[in-house]
């Protein structure tokens, strides 16, 4: 079998930022195979780290067997992704994405949070709160009330400090919610995660998105990658893993991370490859295929991250669910 291998059409180059620049490598291959031949339908693969004044994506590849037509687009979040189409069945299914990338994000970052937003409750601006739409809409129901008088318990007044706000929520949701690594498809509801106290890092993400939403603020998922030199990182597989977290819009400081499974703000440890509003937007790869139900054999998903300082730096169906931990 043979294989399509494509060069990202336009990597960007930005200046490097005041915190020290780290260069990751980062290879993503999934593996399906499956107990005889299948037609796979078209496949939607998210693998290309997402750019913006914290990274800057010097290279991206991915090669794909059996060959594919691939063809790319960005989604309604400005996601790039890529859609492999195939001609001929076959048993084995391989994806394989390579990026090297240059990280910026700060240890210990600070926000320029605009004056009318430091307390806690503001007001968006109209733009922004039409731009938000349904990012500042909870998402799952809430029959009794019970998530939302749970977000609400984290305000200590009448005028919040913003920013300690959802960082008391991030520290809320982590000492709420044991981590366990999940295996199965699709993400818990907030109120199960929080009745069954346990989850993985894609339900951590989407118990903090909602809760802040319950609280007004406009939130977004986010899939990526950690990146963990040290091993010391909840989620984390060896040097680096896919991991899922979230995002809050505070105006003059734009979309903030948060990563309740690890209690952290920024994203000093994040590569972000995509974001939305509710999980399934963003599997990094999601396809189907004409075959018997129990076709699939097995499914296998590594992550390899190598990593440097650059010299000279300043110090300061088919769905991968399982690769969210």
């Amino acid at each position: 079998m043979g294989a399509d291998e494509t060069a990202d059409p336009a990597p960007a180059r930005r200046q490097q930022g005041s915190d020290a620049a780290r260069t990751l490598t980062i290879r993503h291959r999934t593996v399906f195979r499956y107990h005889a031949p299948v037609q796979l339908w078209p496949h939607r693969l998210m693998l290309r780290p997402r750019e913006g004044p914290e990274l800057r994506l010097c290279d991206f590849r991915l090669a794909v067997t059996p060959a594919a037509v691939l063809s790319w687009a960005h989604d309604v979040f400005g996601n790039a992704v890529a859609t492999a189409r195939f001609d001929a069945p076959t048993d084995r299914l391989v994806i394989d994405g390579t990026a090297t990338l240059e990280l910026h994000a700060a240890h210990w970052p600070v926000f320029a949070i605009a004056v009318e937003a430091l307390r806690y409750p503001f007001t968006y601006a109209e733009d922004d709160r039409l731009d938000l739409g349904a990012l500042a809409v909870p998402q799952y129901p809430d029959p009794a009330g019970s998530l939302s008088r749970w977000a609400q318990g984290f305000v200590a007044g009448p005028r919040t400090d913003t920013l300690a706000l959802l960082k008391d929520l991030g520290a809320g949701v982590h000492g709420a919610v044991a981590y366990v690594a999940r295996e199965d498809e699709g993400t818990q509801a907030p109120l199960v995660t929080l009745a069954q106290q346990s989850g993985s890092c894609r339900d951590f993400a989407v118990l903090f998105a909602e809760a802040a939403r319950w609280l007004g603020f406009g939130a977004r998922l986010v899939s990526g990658y950690l990146h963990d030199p040290a091993g010391e990182l909840t989620g984390s597989a060896g040097a680096g893993s896919t991991h899922a977290w979230a995002e809050v819009f505070v105006p003059g400081a734009g979309w903030i991370a948060f990563d309740p499974t690890n209690r952290s703000i920024g994203g000093a440890h994040l590569v972000p490859v995509a974001v939305g509003r509710d999980m399934r937007q963003i599997v990094p790869v999601c396809g189907s295929f004409a075959g018997s139900a129990d076709a699939l054999e097995r499914l296998d998903v590594q992550v390899q991250v190598r990593h440097r300082i650059q010299p000279g730096a300043s110090s300061k169906k088919n769905p991968e669910w399982a690769a969210f931990g």
